[in-house]
């Protein structure tokens, strides 16, 4: 399928993702960066509230839009895509956040699908931190890890866990695997 181009990395916050998608970029291949860290930029610089640790369903709402169309642009590109997070991490988050699924969040995660192995890196203590958009605390970090594998598993997908290693070893990891 076309969707079988399009690679997702998720897991917890601070377990190396974004690091491994700009290793990936700089290697040459075609990514897509996290929406949801644009989106939490966005709400500070405008005084918005819809923040993960302020209103948690407007964040999942604008996050589902710009997931959506990262699917879509990543899809129209024709290219394989490696995407920091997918349509079913928002489904995570608001599993994290003890919020129900809105329908449509859930059709989304149903119809905007990708390669059918998915990688996850898994919670890191040794390279975590808080930030001031990363406030999440190391044990829920570690809890949002197993939400997502879980999330992921219920949509039918098949997890690759990214090793613990340092993100050039990581790069070769994904790459050989693309």
């Amino acid at each position: 399928m076309d969707t079988d181009r399009l690679f997702v990395i998720t897991g917890g916050p601070g377990s190396g993702k974004s690091t491994l998608i700009e290793a990936l970029a700089v290697a040459g291949v075609a990514t897509s960066a996290e929406v949801g860290r644009a989106i939490i930029r966005e709400e500070m610089a405008a005084g918005g509230s819809a923040l993960p640790w302020a209103d948690e369903l407007a964040f999942a709402e604008r996050m589902v839009v710009r997931e959506v169309a990262a699917h879509a642009e990543a899809l129209a590109s024709g290219l394989t895509v490696v995407l920091d997070r997918g349509v079913p991490d928002v489904v995570g988050f608001l599993r994290v956040s003890g919020l129900p699924v809105p329908p449509h969040i859930d059709a989304a995660a149903r119809s905007c699908r990708y390669n059918p192995h998915v990688f996850i890196a898994p919670y890191w203590d040794a390279i975590y931190t808080g930030d001031r958009e990363r406030r999440q605390t190391p044990a829920v970090a570690e809890a949002t890890h197993a939400i997502m594998a879980e999330t992921y598993r219920d949509y039918g997908y098949t997890l690759i866990e990214l090793p613990r290693v340092p993100v050039a070893e990581r790069l070769r990891f994904v790459v050989d695997r693309l």
